[in-house]
């Protein structure tokens, strides 16, 4: 399918053809994705700079029957942004929607347009001594729309929920052009079916987020952070409910971080330091936050580690000292997905189960990971707080890349297998998209999935919006 040049003209027009971009240069960067999995092909990407662009764009789509493909940061790790390779849909980039339109101190809200950039946000509420706590290692350039869309979760999902527990409400342009505005900041409306949750975590299938009301937290007065040396999987879960006990909702991370993806980061990221002066099996990062004093934060920490050195869960810790240390680890942290580049081909799995059953989660992944691929290295790291993790697994040493990404799709069988076993979800926080959209289908109820086609179907019945993703 191609978009007859005329239709372009009229789309081009809404924008203006500064904001219309059609040579293949500047286009590049709309059609590449992270992982380069997803090839992608349009001939138009469009930046409205209003809410009321969007809402005409979106009317001529629906008009002229032009698929639509919304598109933040281009972040997402599943090709929820990606167009498909036909050159038959527009990419709709909501970069230009940048503008914080309020921080309201005293409901501890912000109301944010879709092309804000998350760290942005972060920043500016740190301004006004308020805590957006979604912490994402993309956060410098990953937009609040695009995390919204796919219900982001990241290392404060433990203490503060992914993005939909984040939302009080959303401006959404429907597939037709018109206009949901639903920007409110209550914590509490029983006024019947609560229609954001439709357009969080939909992938941009159902219409698209223009704007948000989310919530801020006040900054926390005391903040620690640990990096703890660990002899197993279930050390840590023994530690995760220790700490949970004593900390409780000050409890505000938990990542458990395997030896193999510290290495490939020590060895792949240039200024990387082992936080403890030996190897260990398994890590912990842990952070500890405090309302009341950075005092309090300290010694609550402290008495964290020494209960966890009594009993025999810790072999060894660090406590950051200074700000500088404590980015140091989250770097760390952070750089263990791209860690993994250098070390040849990767097969991802964004998995999570009950906590109690991360250890055997594990254990069972692993032998089953080798007999896929013997000589595979599982690269297991995540947070294990809310029991998501990332089950990445590199090529033997010395394996041919290509045969080994052959191995792609029984690789993520024999995995998501034990997970559904297990009681987890094989898309815990990246989404859907193009990559696990069989999958679903495949593996989900079936009446799911016909409410699902339902839904899309009364929202979008001409299928303009995101098709090929999710459902």
């Amino acid at each position: 399918m191609t978009i007859d040049s005329a239709v372009l003209d009229r789309f081009a027009a809404i924008v203006g053809e500064r904001h219309a971009l059609r040579d293949p240069d500047a286009i590049a960067p709309y059609v590449t994705e992270p992982r380069g999995l997803f090839a992608g092909v349009t001939p138009l990407v469009l930046r409205p700079g209003t809410v009321e662009e969007v809402s005409r764009i979106m009317a001529l789509a629906s008009q002229t029957g032009t698929p639509i493909v919304p598109q933040g940061g281009g972040t997402g790790l599943v090709g929820g942004q990606m167009p498909d390779a036909t050159g038959g849909e527009i990419v709709l980039s909501l970069a230009r929607l940048n503008r914080i339109r309020e921080i309201d101190v005293g409901s501890n809200t912000a109301t944010v347009e879709a092309g804000v950039v998350l760290q942005t946000l972060q920043e500016a509420a740190a301004e006004k001594d308020r805590l957006f706590p979604l912490s994402l290692g993309s956060q410098g350039s990953c937009q609040i729309g695009g995390n919204l869309s796919s219900n982001a979760g990241g290392v404060g999902a433990l203490a503060y929920g992914t993005a939909r527990d984040l939302c009080l409400g959303v401006e959404v342009v429907l597939p037709t052009g018109e206009v949901f505005d639903d920007l409110r900041k209550l914590k509490k409306d029983n006024t019947g079916y609560d229609l954001k949750d439709l357009f969080v975590g939909g992938e941009g299938t159902l219409g698209v987020i223009t704007a948000a009301v989310v919530k801020l937290f006040p900054m926390p007065k005391g903040r620690e952070l640990a990096w703890a040396a660990l002899g197993s999987p279930e050390d840590a879960l023994g530690f995760f409910e220790m700490a949970n006990d004593k900390a409780g909702s000050g409890l505000t991370a938990f990542e458990l971080i395997e030896r193999t993806p510290l290495a490939f980061t020590l060895a792949h990221i240039p200024g990387s330091v082992d936080p403890l002066s030996e190897a260990h099996p398994w890590y912990v990062m842990l952070e500890i936050s405090s309302g009341r004093s950075a005092d309090d934060a300290k010694a609550l920490m402290e008495e964290v580690l020494t209960t966890a050195f009594e009993a025999a869960l810790v072999a060894d810790a660090a406590i950051a000292q200074n700000e500088a240390q404590a980015g140091a680890f989250r770097h760390l942290r952070e750089s263990m997905s791209e860690a993994q580049r250098p070390e040849g081909g990767s097969i991802k799995h964004d998995i999570s189960v009950p906590v109690a059953k991360i250890p055997d989660f594990i254990r069972r992944a692993g032998a089953a990971a080798q007999e896929v691929a013997p000589g595979c290295r599982p690269v297991c790291f995540g947070h294990m707080g809310d029991g998501n993790l990332h089950y990445n697994i590199t090529q033997p040493v010395g394996a041919d890349k290509l045969s080994y990404l052959a191995l792609y799709r029984p690789m993520n069988d024999a995995v998501h297998a034990i997970v559904r076993e297990l009681g987890g979800s094989f898309s815990a926080e990246h989404g859907i998209g193009r990559m696990k959209r069989e999958e679903l289908i495949a593996t989900q109820p079936a009446i799911a999935t016909e409410l699902m086609r339902r839904i899309k179907s009364a929202l979008d019945p001409t299928g303009i919006m995101n098709p090929g993703k999710v459902i």
